[in-house]
């Protein structure tokens, strides 16, 4: 306190004159109106300046509230689209009674480990048993087809990855829906896969989109990619058809696991098929 008192006495001068000068500045504002308006426009825009610096700290600040909300929002949105539900059609006299039930449900998840360089590409994700997740659900993006869960806990689960050399998934042509399988490229790109057993009869172009089938653990018209290259097994049966994959795999954050309603009463009644043959 001692020091401060010498400190304002030393510099006494200098602050009278601070005094004087801020006394003679708010008059000098006040009782004139063009310098009033000039001072007030100024400090309106250093003031604006600041608030849209705090706001965008702030927008920062809370990106990952807003992408959890997106991921739920997509996750509700996709579940009503038409390839969430199923058509179930009676003919009675005639007459065509069709009614739509929903097969599918989507749960949102956030993706927090993933790998794309190795030859079994896996990626965990932030939902688990709790959450409804089950082994074989299959899994997609807003771009595509992602991969199928295969190991499940309480709170996390891991999902085999389309790059894995052991990933199998029913597609089919956009155009004319001939089937196949998709697979990923032996040439291990994270951007190549391969539809592969396709009839002969089929008549793909360039460019023409890869779509999941009815067959597969997903709804039919997810889409897996576009033909780039087409071959011909020996013997000229089916076409193998190379693919650009349309999920960048390095850039997954938010991923959806497909809940099918009836994949449990489906399984059933193949294994009862099988126990008959």
């Amino acid at each position: 306190m001692r020091n401060l008192l010498i400190f304002i006495t030393k510099y006494n001068a200098f602050f009278l004159f601070l005094i004087f000068e801020i006394i003679s500045l708010v008059i000098y504002i006040k009782y004139n109106s063009f310098q009033k308006a000039t001072f007030i426009n100024s400090t309106s825009q250093v003031t604006g300046a600041l608030y849209t610096q705090v706001n965008g700290v702030k927008d920062y600040l809370s990106l990952k509230e807003v992408s959890d909300s997106l991921a739920r929002e997509n996750a509700r949105l996709r579940g009503q689209l038409k390839t969430a539900f199923y058509t179930d059609t009676v003919a009675k006299h005639k007459v065509e009674d069709t009614v739509f039930k929903q097969q599918y449900t989507y749960i949102e998840a956030k993706v927090i480990n993933n790998s794309i360089n190795r030859s079994n590409n896996y990626l965990t994700i932030d939902r688990g048993s709790r959450q409804g997740v089950t082994k074989g659900m299959g899994v997609i993006c807003s771009s595509g087809l992602v991969g199928k869960v295969v190991f499940v806990g309480e709170h996390l689960s891991v999902v085999q990855s389309m790059l894995h050399k052991d990933s199998r998934f029913s597609a089919m042509l956009a155009k004319d829906k001939e089937i196949g399988y998709v697979e990923w490229s032996d040439d291990m790109d994270p951007h190549k896969g391969i539809l592969k057993d396709v009839s002969n009869n089929a008549q793909p172009k360039i460019g023409e989109a890869v779509l999941t089938s009815q067959y597969s653990l997903f709804p039919a018209g997810i889409m897996i990619g576009k033909v780039t290259n087409l071959h011909s097994r020996a013997g000229g049966y089916t076409l193998n058809m190379e693919l650009a994959l349309s999920v960048d795999y390095s850039r997954l954050h938010y991923v959806n696991v497909v809940v099918n309603k009836y994949a449990e009463e489906q399984a059933g009644l193949e294994a009862q098929e099988k126990k008959d043959e």
